[in-house]
């Protein structure tokens, strides 16, 4: 490369000499290459060597802090990030941000995105602020110790407890730590008809003695509701042909195990529940859960998602994993477009990709094992924001629409069958005057109008006390009490 250089060219170098070594062993290939050789030493004087051995100073952290952004901005860059105001993050802050800016991130973009309606891309890259990253790193500081305690346990996984020692082994929970029966983090516990489980299956009464077996399936454990749901098909007016359809794809697979073995007779691994908000799905659910008797755990964004880069995954995983070994178990995923919509969205960040692509990873049920059932039940309110692949893998899609004027009179019966009406109250003409009235409309409708005699109650003891009143007046005006004049004995005489 030297032998093309041309013209006046000066090649400068600079070499730090180790004190333990000798100058003479420096190669003779750079002797000849570099003929003239100045030596700096440092100034021998104390003030100018003191300020000597600052600037050095400042000259390393500014080379430090140079390699920090450098570091931050190829991991932005390698997300499809930028940021235009890195500078204004202090120098403490840009070294913490350069050792864990793939666990900042995440959090980053969150907040950018939540802050900023309409974000700022360029070059198909999203613009984030400095904001966006201070914010991301406050969160991390603040969970710093939980953060530890992750990275222990993951560190440990796959040793035996030899290797980890007996002061470092996590143990699982001690059964009287596990939620006890009436405790809200425990296990849907209705016991079903029959059941032919799995080497991992446990009846659905000991599921709450099933211990977790990393952090992950502990955080999992409080979505699982108590065997506190009072909801019963009963409860649920109107709807009949939907619940004979459930009862055919969720119970039957549960009391007769040996009628679905194989071939074309499978259990049913999804059900998708989707129309107007208010009909009752996601009473449809608890219902389900409540009369077959299985686990029931119930998901939403904020179990799965975490600040933390790829917990999303390992939460995904540990729902599933608890899942089978509380199996038979319904995962029910409320408003399930917010959490599996479609891949193709504008603006939408890799981390919620890496979760739907986890979530129907152990949907295929590839990691399975016969015996175990598993059902994913979700509800929404928009189907067609759901990604294509997540529609395909539920196998019976049931909209459950707004009831019709025979169902809005059952509803009606239903509801007002615990209450004391009045004697004739013609249904027939409340159904048809809620044209386009959902379940929920029609729970709304009843409570308001059992609100109306406390109204007038309260009115009428209000009157009450108004008369009181106006008594108490009238009969003060009869008989004045005039006490500022006091007449003497000679005067009452006269």
């Amino acid at each position: 490369m030297l032998k093309k250089l041309s013209g006046s060219v000066l090649i400068l170098g600079s070499r730090i000499l180790d004190p333990g070594n000798d100058y003479s062993e420096v190669d003779e290939k750079l002797t000849s290459l570099f003929p003239y050789n100045i030596e700096i030493r440092p100034p021998e004087d104390e003030s100018h060597l003191v300020s000597w051995k600052s600037q050095l100073e400042e000259d390393m952290k500014m080379i430090q802090v140079q390699d920090n952004k450098n570091h931050i901005m190829e991991v932005l860059a390698a997300s499809d990030l930028d940021c235009d105001d890195l500078g204004s993050i202090c120098v403490a802050d840009t070294m913490v941000l350069s050792n864990y800016i793939e666990e900042i991130v995440v959090s980053a973009i969150s907040y950018h995105l939540i802050k900023n309606k309409d974000p700022e891309y360029r070059n198909g890259k999203l613009v984030i602020s400095s904001t966006s990253l201070s914010h991301g790193l406050n969160l991390f500081q603040e969970g710093k110790s939980t953060g530890k305690d992750t990275l222990k346990i993951e560190a440990q996984a796959g040793k035996t407890e030899k290797e980890i020692g007996e002061e470092d082994v996590v143990k699982p929970e001690p059964k009287s730590e596990i939620a006890a029966p009436g405790n809200k983090n425990e296990v849907e516990t209705s016991a079903p008809v029959g059941k032919t489980g799995g080497e991992h299956s446990v009846p659905a009464s000991k599921a709450s003695e099933v211990p977790p077996d990393n952090e992950f399936e502990k955080r999992i454990r409080p979505v699982i509701p108590a065997n506190d749901i009072d909801v019963t098909f009963a409860d649920i007016g109107a709807m009949d042909e939907i619940k004979e359809s459930l009862q055919e794809l969720v119970m039957l697979p549960l009391r007769r195990p040996d009628l679905f073995t194989g071939g074309l007779l499978k259990p049913c691994r999804g059900i998708l529940l989707f129309g107007p908000p208010g009909t009752g799905k996601t009473m449809l659910a608890k219902a389900i859960a409540k009369e077959a008797g299985a686990s029931f755990i119930n998901v939403s964004m904020s179990t799965i998602t975490s600040k933390w880069f790829g917990e999303d995954e390992k939460n995904v995983r540990a729902l599933f994993t608890m899942a089978t070994k509380v199996s038979p178990t319904i995962i029910f995923v409320d408003e399930v477009d917010s959490m599996l919509g479609q891949r193709t969205r504008v603006g939408e960040h890799e981390a919620m990709r890496k979760i739907k692509n986890e979530f129907m990873t152990h949907w295929d049920g590839l990691l399975l094992k016969p015996g175990e059932h598993i059902l994913v039940l979700a509800a929404t309110n928009r189907p067609f924001d759901l990604d294509e692949a997540i529609i395909w893998r539920f196998e019976r899609r049931i909209m459950v629409g707004l009831p019709s004027v025979e169902n809005r009179e059952m509803i009606l019966r239903t509801l007002l069958a615990k209450e004391k009406v009045e004697e004739g109250l013609d249904f027939k003409e409340l159904s048809t005057m809620t044209e386009g009235y959902s379940g929920s409309d029609l729970k709304n409708l009843c409570m308001t109008a059992a609100y109306r005699p406390v109204r007038e109650l309260i009115q009428q003891e209000r009157l009450k006390d108004l008369e009181k009143k106006w008594k108490a007046a009238e009969r003060q005006e009869k008989f004045p009490r005039d006490e500022g004049c006091r007449c003497s004995g000679y005067e009452r005489r006269w």
